[in-house]
């Protein structure tokens, strides 16, 4: 070793045993984990295909024929359901934070503000999303108001209504989470309180809530779907369409399988950031 060079750290014997040992430990889980899940999954198919209902079941839900003919139309569906999903998690992002933003406005002055954000989420938050469909697609339109709109705009808007009312609240917890010491420190270096919110309050905000966040992407990935009730031929609308030709209920298998498809990388994804931000969390700590 040259001189002023750092000593080279070499664990010690014992400590490469306890490696060795939390190694092993970990396969052995692993492969237990798998082999009862094999052992699981095959023990419920074996009692699934010996009900007496079985054939009538997999020739009705499992037809390999007209799943496949419906493929094409159901894939070109889920493009418009993809679409509606992006634009209304857009408007969710930006409604959603100005009215956590309002919520959480100090003073009385702002109170008509408070009390119609307030209102506002109190109200979408208590009606289900399938009636906000209704009144958005249907209602609206008949006010002749607005120019013409195809039924998924409607419904992508509706969509959006409702979850700025989740988001905002999400948003608000996070906020008021956030120890007012950042917000007294952040004033005394001269920031005025809207470069506090957007500097200072609303990036701890949103870290401290992010896998809420995205459970609620996650939720509004799959109530996109419901915008076929207003006529747009999305997944869920091309499916029955070929139900209704076919009577069979395959297509709907088919669009079952392509949103979980999509639905899997994010719900991944939220359990990968929730149990980073623990980690995180814990460090230092004793557990």
């Amino acid at each position: 070793m040259s001189d002023g060079a750092p000593p080279v750290h070499e664990p010690s014997a014992l400590e490469l045993q306890r490696r060795e040992y939390r190694r092993q430990a970990t396969w052995r889980s692993v492969l237990i984990a798998a082999a009862s899940t094999v052992a699981f999954a095959l023990v419920a198919v074996l009692v699934v295909v010996n009900t007496p209902g079985w054939d009538a079941v997999k020739q009705t839900f499992f037809n390999w024929e007209i799943g496949r003919e419906s493929f094409p139309d159901i894939l070109e569906g889920l493009w418009l359901n993809i679409r509606a999903l992006f634009f209304a998690g857009i408007g969710v992002a930006i409604f959603g934070t100005v009215l956590a933003v309002i919520r959480s406005l100090r003073g009385p002055v702002f109170f008509p503000l408070r009390m119609l954000a307030t209102v506002y989420v109190d109200l979408f938050r208590g009606v289900p999303v399938l009636i906000v469909l209704y009144l958005v697609g249907f209602g609206i339109p008949a006010l002749d108001i607005f120019p013409p709109m195809s039924a998924a705009v409607w419904g992508t808007i509706a969509i959006g209504l409702c979850y700025s009312a989740y988001v905002a609240e999400v948003l608000r917890a996070g906020m008021e989470a956030v120890h007012p010491s950042q917000r007294i420190a952040a004033r005394s270096l001269g920031l005025s309180h809207a470069k506090t919110l957007r500097m200072v309050v609303i990036p701890q905000g949103v870290r401290k809530v992010i896998p809420a966040l995205m459970n609620d992407f996650v939720s509004m990935q799959k109530d996109v779907g419901l915008i076929s009730v207003l006529g747009a031929v999305d997944a869920i609308r091309a499916a029955q369409i070929d139900v209704a030709l076919t009577y069979n209920m395959t297509p709907y298998v088919i669009a079952a399988l392509l949103f979980i498809a999509i639905s899997l990388p994010l719900t991944r994804l939220t359990d990968y950031v929730a149990a980073r931000m623990n980690s995180r969390e814990q460090i230092g700590g004793v557990v």
